[in-house]
């Protein structure tokens, strides 16, 4: 999530100083991304031709959209693309097979890097904010060949702390196995150390349905994710609190259930609400507890992703 601020002009009582927008991910056949407000309406189409579009994420300050494709799971030819807030100037900055399945993106703007997740590839990568200096982090392969046959190893969802210097993502598991796990690690390997040989990592969570994408409330000290496994405890969105000092997880807390495979999670700090897709096209609001869940638009696509902004508003 990414978030612009600004003093603005004075403007009459309750009118917002920003606008605020989603951009949200169709993976359906004509692989596309569309906005739209928070409350569900003007939702416009911005561009298509996304080959099975799965990660965004915005940057605000610069105006672009970046998005990962997943292309075909059994073939290396996994890419991630860049366009205009307004759709113009599409370009692809890590071309197709530069990793191999990209899931979930991450935006680091004070680092200029993107992070994701590479599920057959079975790592986690990151590269410069124009697609240079493409790098693993993370080998979760064990040695298997590539695309991973191996769900386990399949990483999915991710997230990044800056503030602690600390990496979070999900291997889901295979559909509904009961079998998912959460795990952390350093943003930098430990010195001597590979991707596929890291003493720092941690199993946070284990035994979950089937996670998919996580986000941070670093304000709050919150880990939110998403679970497309079946109820009860899948379908749904989770959250556990962590100490600030320690990083110690407290027990999972499940707060929004009922999702038809829940895929993407946003978060709106400042404005206590979340924004949630599922795969049936689906793209859902609640309060960060998990209360006052509505539906924001209903049955339109395959939803993977999605990411929430704020742009001053210029209107007088």
């Amino acid at each position: 999530m990414a978030r612009l601020q600004t003093q603005g002009p004075k403007r009459a009582p309750g009118e917002k100083a920003t606008r605020e927008r989603l951009f949200v991910l169709d993976a359906a056949s004509t692989g596309r991304i569309f906005t739209a407000n928070t409350d569900g309406s003007e939702l416009k189409t911005i561009v298509t031709g996304c080959r099975v579009p799965d990660g965004i994420v915005v940057d605000v300050e610069a105006g672009h959209i970046f998005w990962t494709n997943m292309g075909n799971p059994k073939k290396n030819d996994g890419s991630i693309e860049r366009i205009d807030l307004d759709g113009r100037n599409r370009r692809t900055i890590v071309p197709e097979g530069g990793t191999f399945t990209p899931k979930q993106m991450h935006l680091e703007k004070a680092s200029g890097k993107l992070y994701w997740c590479d599920r057959e590839g079975m790592r986690v990568m990151r590269c410069n904010l124009d697609g240079a200096n493409v790098e693993t982090l993370l080998d979760t392969s064990g040695g298997d060949s590539r695309p991973g046959p191996d769900a386990t190893k399949w990483s999915v969802g991710i997230t990044v702390d800056p503030q602690r210097g600390k990496l979070y993502w999900t291997q889901k598991g295979p559909d509904n196995g009961g079998v998912g796990r959460i795990f952390r690690a350093n943003l930098e390997s430990p010195k001597g150390e590979t991707p596929a040989n890291r003493s720092d990592i941690e199993v946070l969570f284990d035994h979950l349905p089937e996670p998919i994408d996580l986000e941070l409330d670093l304000q709050n000290h919150v880990l939110y994710w998403t679970d497309r496994g079946n109820p009860p405890r899948g379908n749904s969105v989770s959250r556990a609190r962590f100490d600030p000092a320690t990083g110690k997880l407290m027990a999972q807390e499940i707060i929004v259930t009922d999702l038809m495979e829940g895929i993407g999670i946003a978060l709106d700090v400042a404005g206590d609400r979340m924004f949630v897709t599922d795969l049936v096209g689906d793209v859902y609001t609640a309060r960060l507890n998990g209360s006052e869940k509505r539906t924001l638009v209903a049955a339109n696509g395959n939803l993977t992703g999605i990411a929430f902004i704020q742009t001053p508003n210029t209107e007088k």
